[in-house]
Parts: structure tokens; sequence; C-alpha cells
């Protein structure tokens, strides 16, 4: 392991249990377990724990709009709900995107912003670059955070935890007590099936790891399994997917934006609106059980229209599937492609988001 990846506090569990690891973003971590099918299935069927320690977070306690907060981010600050969490982005001023992420409404003065790991080191100086006042802290360090996804994850935390964590709705959170420390439970997740995120001392986080890991309907899945789990739901990966030379619009993510208010990158956004865009996301099924790949070609009548930015075997389908970006122009859903890289090449067609939606994520 080079000197400079990071580890996370579970890194010696991930070991004892014999996980294959690999560096990911700069950090030190488990793809797979027993392997990526099996992982996948348990958590689109039972509940599966992941560790998220990698992940940003930053404190953020003041006034929003005095402070520049609400300025920062796509969507608005301000207007979160206390208890509730937001999806959106930081963007350059070309309107690229810089990160996705999560900002949850802890106090009427208090955010925790939510980051990819690859990406925390430069958000953290970025958005302090953009703050007029308030003061802002990286507690990454002293969080740990671990997912439990799946069908029974419900039961298992209200069995550990007690009842109070069912009544969490989707994309709300609650504050409680876990281990004798206070922990942010979320109704959030990142598979497309019922589950929780868990934020919690990072001192505290193996003994909650094995704590969650004593429930037989809990196995550990890797970021393999996570990878597969999350592209058939449709969601983006943020450097492969989306990146800085990528705005929201190209991504299909316009949605996330508020045009309503006043962001970094919106006047770029605007123009790139009455213009057209000139690259775009497409989704697509492979008509056999192959995988694309990052960077394989996208051809439309033997000509080379895009590149695929992540392909999986989707298990739910049984087939590849996959998504990129192309070139302008029409590809309405059953457009057909072909996929090819050197000696590969597969036949596929274009199709709608989500590839899966039979998840369990609104239960």
């Amino acid at each position: 392991m080079d000197e400079q990846t990071l580890v996370t506090p579970i890194n010696s569990r991930h070991r004892d249990l014999k996980a294959l690891m690999a560096p990911f973003g700069g950090w030190d971590m488990p793809i797979q377990y027993e392997g990526i099918i099996a992982e996948h299935a348990w958590c689109r069927q039972k509940s599966a724990l992941f560790d998220i320690c990698h992940m940003g977070e930053f404190i953020f306690q003041g006034d929003f709009e005095a402070g520049g907060l609400e300025d920062v981010f796509t969507f608005s600050v301000k207007s979160i709900p206390q208890g509730r969490s937001r999806y959106g982005f930081l963007l350059n001023d070309q309107g690229g995107i810089i990160d996705d992420l999560i900002v949850f409404r802890l106090a009427e003065d208090t955010v925790m912003i939510v980051v990819n790991a690859a990406t925390a080191d430069n958000d953290f100086a970025v958005i302090s670059q953009r703050l007029k006042g308030g003061a802002f802290t990286n507690i990454t360090d002293a969080t740990g955070k671990l997912d439990i996804q799946g069908p029974l994850s419900r039961a298992v935390m209200v069995d550990a935890f007690g009842d109070q964590v069912a009544e969490i709705p989707y994309f709300k959170f609650i504050t409680m007590d876990i281990l004798g420390v206070e922990a942010i439970v979320s109704r959030t997740g990142y598979t497309g099936e019922l589950g929780y995120e868990i934020f919690i001392q990072a001192d505290k986080v193996c003994e909650l790891w094995d704590l969650l890991l004593e429930d037989e309907r809990v196995k550990p899945a890797g970021l393999g399994a996570r990878d597969v789990l999350r592209l058939e739901v449709g969601y983006s990966l943020y450097g492969s997917d989306i990146d800085e030379q990528t705005t929201p619009l190209e991504a299909g993510l316009g949605g996330f934006v508020n045009f309503d208010k006043s962001f970094i990158g919106k006047e770029a956004l605007l123009r790139q609106k009455g213009e057209g865009v000139q690259r775009q996301k497409v989704a697509f099924k492979v008509s056999s059980r192959r995988s694309p790949r990052h960077h394989y070609e996208i051809y439309s009548a033997d000509q080379q229209v895009g590149t695929v930015t992540s392909g999986v075997f989707s298990p739910m389908l049984g087939c590849g599937i996959g998504i990129g970006f192309v070139d302008g122009g029409e590809y309405p859903v059953g457009t057909p492609l072909t996929i090819k890289h050197e000696r590969v090449s597969m036949e596929a067609e274009v199709c709608e988001l989500p590839f899966y939606s039979g998840g369990s994520v609104r239960f």
C-alpha cells in the first residue's frame, strides 16, 4: 500500500475479513468480500453494510445569507427544513461540477455538508474562499460513516437502536444516542434500496460496525457491489460520470439546479440552456451479458459519437448496462448504438433511467 494512501478506522476489519482492497479516491478501500454478485444480491434482498468513512464532512455555523453560504451551491440552503437534507452541486465559473454533495440542516444556523472523498480537500478550500463569514470546520477526521442498505435494514436498525428509527421518512434524519454518543441517522443512500447513513464519532465506528454485523441479516459489501447497485438506479459517480468539465445540464441533472437563486456558475448554465447542450448523457442496455467499460467508444450508424463513462453487468436486468456522453443530436429511447473498444463490439440501445426501479428505497 502506498504511503500516501489513507485508511478508514475500519481498515483492519476489512483485512480480517479477507476483503480485496484497492485504492479509491486516495483511500485503501474494500472492493469485495465474498464477491460482487453475492454482495449485490444481499443488498437487494436483505441488508448490506458499507464502510463510507472516506467521505468528507464539513460544518457551517452562522447566518447562511450574510456568511455567503446561500450562494455557494445550486440549491437554497436556507429553505432546507431542520431535520432534512438536500442534494445538489458545487460549480465552477464555467458551470462545471466541482462536486456533487448533500447538505443536512442540523439547526437554524447549522448545516453539515457531506462531500466525495477524492474532492474533499479541494471542496473545503473552494467553499472557504466563497464564504464571507460564519464558522466553517472540516470534521472529516473526527467523523465515521456507515451505510446500511437493503429491504431489511429498517428492521435491523429498529432491533439495534429502537422504534424511533422506523419513523424517519426518506431524505430526513434524526440525531440520537448510539453507543453512548450523539449520532446522526439519515434515511438516505446510494443503492436504490431502503437504507440509512449513520454518522458517528470516528472512535466509535468500529464498535458500530461489529454490532451491526452481529445480526445475521447483515453482511459487509464493498465498493464493487456499490457501483453496480448505484448504476442500476442511474446515480452518477463523481470522477466518472460528472466532473469539472461536465455541467449539470449535460449530465441530465438540471432538476437539482435552482435557477431562481444566485450561485457561482449560474450565468454559464443560463447561456448553455439558451444555446442548447453540445453533449448529453445517454443510458443504454446491451443486448447481451457483456459489460461495457469506462472509456469504451459509443457508435451510432458507424460514426463514433461518444464515450462510455460507467458500465457494468446488471444482475437485476441480466444484461450489460451503461451511461456515457454523446455529441449533440437526438437519441430517443430505442436508438440503436454499438459499444466498441479494440476488438470488443456489442450492440446496445438507448433506454430510460433508472435501469431498475423495483428497489425498496421509499418503503
